[in-house]
């Protein structure tokens, strides 16, 4: 049975405000099985069908006159020119609202299709692999409705319940949330492995070979297997070029390309305290810890605590959950940066919004020592924000402080 995605209740919102819907994310996340849950009785068309595409493309102009509206249109960047298309669609119509559904897997075609053509007429929404509670069916967590209601109180998130086991948390750490092999994960063990040596297959030759056909790919892969050494850290672009024996340039042009592609998180540096100096660095993190524990060869939830990088794919996991979480609210302006300032000073995860500012510290043990709590302590002060979050692996919920609450990675 499919699952419920949390993306849902937004998108049916959005769609009954902007006659467009664009939902845009990795291959593989459920894109095309959400959009026909969501609307079973429109009219679907792939354009990665050839049938389908043949159909639109061949004219278009026709196309549209007959169908204006029901529609759902999959990997609509196959056909850049839809875009401009389906503005003068809508526009003779303005007013009518939900008439199109789009999808789209490779972002730099379809963002520059909607920026350039749809600009006000269309809603985009990112979409993602399983959130850890929609793999486990569970209803969607109570704690993004707090994070994102300015009057909530750090007293008020002990009323939190878990959603999940510390074991069910675990394993998509592990595994990673594609929907797929996860499912499928659990009757046969071996497929996947397989499936995830495929989609790699398939993304660099199809999807990269595709976008960029000038790209070396032998170097491109040879980039994102050496990628999985530098997830969850400041990115060093000399050392990576070095180890790869290329330039600095094209290190930039790899990570645009697989941050614009939904492999990569690219996280900026937050710069708003004024009264420290920041670090200005970049840093990223693969989005899925499947993939990257698969560029790892780590082989089990065992091996994976016990290694140098579960510290590195923890933190990149539960900032990839928070992200999902507040993405799939009705919150607006939403941010997500890393700080650190020369003297060391460090916060995981600063989330801005429509809401607010929240610095959140991420732990991969139950305890948290006071003194780790200092950088966190410092930044509530220094910002004036009402408080912080303390994410890790422990049993309950907890003011650590009269600011900070402790909520255990199961809850979020």
């Amino acid at each position: 049975m499919d699952r419920i995605r949390y993306l849902a209740p937004k998108i049916d919102k959005l769609l009954a405000m902007f006659p467009v819907v664009a939902l845009i994310g990795s291959r593989q996340c459920g894109k095309s099985t959400l959009v026909k849950q969501l609307r079973p009785d429109w009219k679907y068309y792939d354009l990665e069908s050839p049938d389908d595409y043949q159909l639109i493309s061949s004219d278009p102009v026709t196309f549209f006159a007959m169908e204006t509206g029901g529609l759902i249109i999959d990997e609509a960047q196959q056909f850049p020119e839809i875009f401009a298309i389906l503005r003068g669609v809508i526009d003779n119509d303005r007013k009518k609202k939900g008439r199109f559904l789009l999808t789209g897997s490779s972002s730099p075609n379809i963002v520059k299709g909607i920026t350039e053509s749809l600009a006000g007429r269309i809603a985009t929404v990112e979409m993602w692999p399983f959130k850890q509670g929609e793999f486990y069916e569970k209803e969607f967590p109570y704690l993004y409705k707090m994070m994102t209601d300015e009057t909530i109180q750090p007293k008020d998130f002990l009323q939190l319940q878990p959603r999940l086991s510390l074991d069910q948390t675990m394993n998509v750490w592990f595994k990673g949330g594609f929907p797929e092999p996860l499912i499928e994960s659990e009757q046969n063990k071996e497929y996947y492995k397989q499936w995830v040596d495929n989609y790699i297959m398939n993304y660099l030759g199809r999807d990269i070979r595709g976008l960029f056909p000038k790209l070396n790919i032998h170097n491109f892969r040879r980039f994102l297997t050496l990628l999985a050494q530098f997830s969850g850290h400041q990115l060093n672009m000399s050392d990576m070029a070095r180890a790869l024996e290329i330039s600095v340039p094209t290190v930039k042009d790899y990570l645009d390309i697989i941050h614009q592609t939904f492999i990569w998180r690219n996280l900026r540096p937050y710069t708003g305290n004024l009264l420290k100096k920041v670090q200005k660095a970049k840093k990223g993190f693969f989005r899925d810890q499947g993939l990257l524990h698969h560029f790892m060869k780590i082989k089990d939830v065992k091996q994976l605590r016990l290694h140098p990088v579960a510290g590195f794919s923890f933190e990149s996991f539960v900032i990839e959950e928070l992200i999902r979480g507040l993405q799939a609210t009705m919150a607006t302006q939403l941010d997500f940066t890393y700080y650190r300032t020369i003297d060391k000073s460090e916060i995981d995860l600063v989330i801005e919004g429509d809401f607010g500012v929240v610095p959140v510290e991420i732990k991969l043990n139950s305890m948290v020592k006071r003194k780790y709590l200092r950088g966190l302590q410092n930044f509530i002060d220094d910002m004036k924000v009402d408080y912080g979050i303390v994410i890790n692996t422990g049993k309950r919920v907890e003011l650590l402080t009269d600011k900070i609450i402790q909520i255990p990675v199961q809850y979020i």
